[in-house]
């Protein structure tokens, strides 16, 4: 229910606050399904006000659900934040599977242009990969990548290096997630050909890893352990040089997007990023799936408050009961580091007008669109059903953005109220929840939200960035790429030795 030039927004019919979209002054008087409110206070963009008088003790209603209890009494017309409200959320909680049907209607799917692989499996990407089993030798790997570049040509996109710091000196866990995050990114289908570069004395050297990426074809996949060689550094790029002729016999072609996967992910949101960044990705992720294709949403901690409307899309007993796990794992993370469960929004969030992480929550969701739930993966489980996945990982934007690229992502859509330049393996769309953040960070951001704001709608804009994805996967790069840059991150829960 927009008023006007849309001034503000009541995003459900039983919402007990309404959102600001522009700065609004106090004194402004409006008026709403028959009921006249004045505003007690100015209001900034993406801030709450209350429609009505909340009582002390009673629930803030924003997207239909509660976000938080009102501290004191609240009456109409002021500005509803973290000083009177406080996020109604326990520990643990029980669940019930009440399923809800999706009415997705089945599509023909569109193509884009792609590269098929030997196995395969389709990248959208054509470039050769550096990845380092260790940080020891992540100087060796860039030195490697930036003498090979003056020997792209044809296809070939880029040579990248991708550093981290780990695989050694880990335990458990950590060196289970190393190496399967790794394995996962030697198979990734945007590397048209990798080298993995071992030092020879680390615990997840590459005979270990061998194990993780299991059948490989010969051409594409290259290793060297650095000790074994006198000149590690003219071999590597010799390797290079060899991985470039393979990889620049591949050309692109037309392929369906029922073979795409698309990691959706948001980080610094604002009081829009749950208006209009993310439920325009959400009618992307929908379009998309009706297609035949794949969407990936993940960072756990930001589905708290929110996790039952996720639970009750999953297709069957099965994938709820995996989705209560994949919520209470993560609880139980925070809590065995003596962490409180809830340390959330962060101040940029606050800022921007998220008041609680039910709040949050209900707005990253939105990024789900209304597709049934059809897989659960653990953090470094590769997507093997099509549709909607929830994948385990935390809110932190580059070890999310890893993962999803990890689980099979092609593209990864970041959607954002506060702006930020990182990428990840994969091509990754900055989309801006406010036309302000688009206009002052064109150099970050890919695609704009805040034409909702103005007289887009949501229909339109989805379509949009549905064509709009279809053209990265086509080639089309985006922003951070333009820019040289790639980033990976693994998730580090444990001890260093």
């Amino acid at each position: 229910e927009m008023s006007g030039k849309k001034e503000f927004i009541r995003i459900n019919p039983i919402d007990s606050v309404a959102v600001a979209l522009q700065p609004l002054s106090k004194g402004m008087e409006t008026e709403l399904d028959g009921i006249n409110i004045t505003l007690q206070e100015d209001i900034p963009q993406g801030h709450k006000f209350a429609l009505h008088e909340i009582k002390e003790g009673d629930p803030v209603i924003k997207y239909g659900y509660p976000i938080g209890k009102a501290k004191e009494k609240i009456p109409a017309g002021c500005w509803v934040h973290v000083h009177n409200m406080k996020t109604g959320l326990g520990d643990l909680l029980d669940y019930t599977y009440q399923p809800k049907k999706s009415n997705i209607k089945e599509r023909k799917p569109d193509e884009f242009m792609g590269f098929r692989r030997t196995d395969g499996s389709v990248g959208v990407r054509n470039e050769i990969w550096i990845i380092p089993t260790v940080g020891c030798v992540n100087s060796v790997a860039e030195k490697i990548a930036e003498l090979s570049g003056k020997y792209v040509e044809g296809t070939v996109d880029d040579v990248i290096a991708f550093s981290h710091p780990y695989g050694c000196s880990q335990m458990g866990e950590d060196q289970e997630n190393s190496r399967k995050i790794l394995a996962d990114l030697i198979k990734h289908p945007n590397a048209g050909g990798v080298l993995v570069l071992g030092l020879g004395c680390e615990n997840s050297g590459i005979e270990i890893l061998k194990n993780y990426i299991g059948d490989y074809d010969e051409q594409r996949v290259r290793f060297l352990n650095a000790q074994d060689h006198e000149n590690e550094i003219e071999d590597g790029v010799q390797i290079v040089k060899e991985l470039l002729k393979y990889a620049g016999s591949f050309e692109r072609e037309a392929i369906p997007c029922s073979e795409l996967i698309i990691g959706m992910k948001c980080g610094g949101s604002d009081g829009l990023s749950g208006i209009t960044a993310n439920p325009t990705v959400g009618g992307f992720s929908d379009m998309l799936i009706a297609r035949g294709g794949t969407t990936i949403l993940t960072e756990v901690p930001e589905m708290f408050g929110a996790e039952t409307l996720l639970m009750n899309r999953c297709e069957n007993e099965k994938l709820f009961d995996q989705t209560v796990d994949l919520i209470n794992d993560f609880k139980n993370y925070f809590t065995s580091h003596n962490q409180t469960i809830y340390e959330n929004p962060s101040p940029g969030n606050k800022k921007g007008g998220i008041s609680s992480l039910e709040d949050k929550s209900l707005g990253c969701v939105q990024k789900s669109g209304t597709a049934p739930v059809k897989g659960v993966l653990a953090y470094g489980e590769r997507v093997k059903n099509k549709g909607l996945n929830l994948l385990s990982a935390p809110g932190n934007d580059l070890v999310a953005s890893t993962a999803c690229a990890a689980s099979g992502a092609h593209i990864v859509l970041f959607t954002t109220g506060r702006g930020t330049p990182f990428a990840s393996p994969v091509p990754t769309v900055k989309i801006s929840s406010n036309n302000l953040l688009f206009s002052r960070k064109n150099n970050w951001i890919d695609f704009n939200c805040g034409e909702l704001v103005d007289d887009s709608t949501l229909e339109e804009l989805s379509q949009k960035l549905y064509d709009y994805v279809l053209r990265v996967a086509s080639g089309e790069k985006v922003k951070a790429e333009e820019a040289g840059f790639h980033d990976m991150a693994i998730f580090k829960q444990g001890v260093t030795l």
